[in-house]
């Protein structure tokens, strides 16, 4: 049995959040691509997936933006971390949530869990599923020079 390494209890099994990315893919005269989810929660959000077993974070922002919008994508920077324990419905996810941009914008197509996929001006952003809302505000504060992008390694 394995013990818990802060508290030294014995603990049966880890219960973590499960990693995600999303991508806020910004284009200066389009705006930022949103999605329709397929599946539950339904509404818009930042296109994002899960971060797969041996991959890391990076590689599979840039997997789940080919797989969401048919978009190839070049990571800009992080804008975020969200790992509120509330933030997805479903269960604990904790994502990293990073500033991209389309190298083939006029490609955009829904795929994977997407029903629609779509670019929206900046002051045409409906209410988000998840916390992504906080994440554009961020990214707001960002193109304003308020907030700086942390690098991508």
């Amino acid at each position: 049995m394995k013990k818990c390494p802060i508290c030294k209890s014995d603990i049966s099994k880890y219960d973590n959040p499960y990693p995600t990315a999303d991508c806020i893919i910004y284009d200066e005269q389009k705006g930022i691509v949103l999605i329709e989810r397929k599946n539950e929660p339904h509404g818009f959000a930042l296109p994002g997936g899960f971060v797969e077993t041996g991959e890391s974070v990076e590689h599979a922002a840039v997997r789940e933006m080919k797989e969401e919008t048919g978009l190839d994508v070049e990571l800009i920077g992080i804008v975020g971390v969200y790992s509120k324990p509330d933030r997805d419905p479903r269960f604990h996810t904790l994502t990293v949530t990073y500033v991209a941009k389309a190298k083939n914008p006029e490609q955009i197509m829904a795929g994977d869990d997407a029903s629609n996929a779509h670019f929206r001006k900046l002051e045409d952003i409906p209410h988000l599923c998840f916390d992504h809302d906080t994440a554009v505000a961020h990214f707001k504060e960002y193109l304003q020079g308020k907030r700086p992008l942390l690098p991508v390694e």
